[in-house]
């Protein structure tokens, strides 16, 4: 698999080997180098080529990985807590976050390419000393590095984004209550406003300045990745599926997926189970 038994960071060197159940709630980072590559992320198909630079915030909504025979690409996975660790002192990455669970692929200059790939050369060379009595510091420090020289290839091409700490502070809460499953409980926009201390309308503007889109999208789009993750169970009934994301009743359940994807719940299923494979 990789060359080391730091978890932190994982470095794999072929696209069969971004394993998803391994990786779930991980950080993927792509950078092609030759020939193409496709995936799924949150329902939407990409195909990248030479020169894209691809971030995955969360490994659990990307499946569907494959590759024309001559992909070149150095394919590294980070541990979120190990990210987290490193505690960047910028306000940019709430920013970069929304910006990519929209869209995930940057496109690079030439420039941009031969930094990052230098970058992420020189991380995994350093990896492989393990005996360094700073082991881990050190490779947070050059991940750190790397890091902001993403934030400033994404902050040349977003130019007229400019967030205060506060609302910084707001859209790093509102994503984490998401990721922690919040929309199991509540999908209601006037609940996460509420327990961010703000307006359903000023939640939604500071949602749209960033992502391009109002927060009522992020709370529909976390909750409909989790529902179609769990169609793809083949041992859940619609009914325990509902009772899991706490719908009243199996047919108000299944208004609300038919609305949103124009397929019911066991229409979804029959086409997930006959044509995709799926990665779980």
């Amino acid at each position: 698999m990789g060359d080391t038994k730091f978890d932190g960071i994982v470095f794999v060197d072929t696209w069969q080997e971004l394993n998803i159940l391994r990786y779930v709630g991980r950080v993927i980072h792509i950078l092609c180098r030759k020939g193409n590559m496709g995936f799924t992320f949150q329902d939407t198909h990409y195909n990248i080529s030479s020169g894209d630079y691809v971030i995955l915030p969360n490994a659990a909504f990307a499946s569907d990985f494959s590759a024309s025979d001559d992909f070149q690409g150095i394919l590294m996975n980070l541990s979120e807590a190990f990210v987290t660790s490193i505690a960047i002192r910028s306000n940019y990455g709430i920013i970069g976050h929304l910006s990519l669970l929209r869209n995930p692929v940057m496109r690079l200059s030439e420039r941009d390419f031969r930094i990052c790939e230098a970058a992420l050369r020189y991380l995994r060379m350093r990896m492989e000393e393990e005996k360094h009595f700073f082991r881990e510091e050190l490779l947070g420090s050059l991940l750190t590095a790397h890091i902001l020289d993403l934030y400033d290839i994404h902050a040349r091409s977003h130019k007229d984004l400019q967030v205060s700490e506060r609302v910084t502070s707001l859209l790093r809460n509102f994503i984490e209550l998401l990721y922690n499953g919040e929309y199991v409980r509540n999908r209601d926009l006037e609940s996460y406003a509420s327990r961010l201390c703000i307006t359903p309308h000023y939640l939604s503007e500071i949602c749209k300045k960033i992502s391009g889109k109002p927060a009522s999208y992020w709370i529909e789009r976390f909750t409909m990745q989790e529902i179609t993750r769990l169609l793809r169970r083949k041992e859940l009934s619609l009914t325990e599926i509902a009772e899991r994301m706490n719908f009243s009743s199996v047919s108000y359940f299944s208004r609300y997926v038919q609305k949103r994807i124009n397929l019911s719940p066991s229409e979804y299923r029959k086409n997930c189970w006959r044509n995709c494979k799926i990665y779980r």
